[in-house]
């Protein structure tokens, strides 16, 4: 499925991982306990600026900070935008 945006300069979409729900023993985990996802995969790129050429391309696995990005539902789905900058690694 495309999306339909485009980030503009710097920044980048991504789509955060699943959230564990359970724990390798079976254990639930309730929402007030549960970690925000550092891992995510880029679904759409901007362009750059002309002070910065983009590294990251769509289909990357990616880490971020904790906080980083804005968060953002689209189409039913959850996203992050953030600038590439804060983007930790590709893995």
């Amino acid at each position: 499925m495309a999306l339909n945006i485009k980030p503009l300069s710097d920044r980048v979409l991504i789509e955060p991982v699943a959230v564990e729900t359970k724990t390798a023993s079976g254990i639930f985990i309730p929402d007030t306990a549960k970690e925000k996802p550092q891992k995510g995969t880029v679904v759409a790129v901007g362009n750059g600026s002309k002070d910065h050429t983009m590294t990251v391309k769509i289909g990357d696995t990616v880490l971020y900070g904790k906080y980083a990005g804005t968060e953002l539902k689209l189409e039913g789905t959850d996203y992050l935008i953030m600038r590439e900058d804060d983007i930790l690694a590709i893995i």
